[in-house]
């Protein structure tokens, strides 16, 4: 029986107490964690937190999928274009390989959100500065700050 990497969204502040509960139910879970430094009035502390928060991965067969919500804190499967949304087995080895690499000291998510500045990275417009006016699904609008023209680009052309 094949198995795929799902998403399961869970309820906030849960990812630990549910990857527990859905390993105790013997399914196969990634909930990646990082190490975040935090600070009280009276103390600082490392501690452990999700890097992707209120997501944790689940490697599970499509007729067992439903199983996932036999546990408490768990809310839904994301979806993609219709689907529940599946990751790549080589995605989740590249992930976990990225987070046990020692190298690599500090992690960061940013969504992108209209009014944001970036840098386009990728294509003849490579290295241009803009401003995002509006995401869909694949596409982005851009003023580029140099030239004063609104663009439309896929979304892997400029992150």
């Amino acid at each position: 029986m094949s198995t795929n990497w799902y998403v399961i969204y869970v309820k906030p502040k849960n990812e630990k107490k549910v990857s527990q509960r859905l390993l105790d139910h013997k399914i196969d879970i990634y909930c990646p964690m990082i190490k975040e430094l935090k600070q009280w009035s009276d103390r600082k502390k490392t501690i452990e937190v999700p890097l992707f928060k209120s997501y944790v991965f689940v490697n599970i067969s499509e007729s067992e999928r439903q199983r996932v919500f036999e546990v408490p804190g768990v809310v839904r499967y994301l979806y993609w274009l219709g689907n529940p949304a599946i990751v790549r087995d080589i995605e989740m080895q590249t992930l976990k390989k990225w987070l046990t690499n020692d190298t690599v000291e500090n992690y960061s998510l940013t969504k992108l959100e209209s009014g944001d500045k970036i840098s386009i990275k990728y294509g003849a417009l490579k290295d241009q500065k803009a401003e995002i006016i509006e995401i869909g699904k694949t596409r982005v609008r851009l003023i580029l700050e140099g030239m004063g023209v609104v663009l439309n680009m896929k979304l892997r052309d400029i992150v």
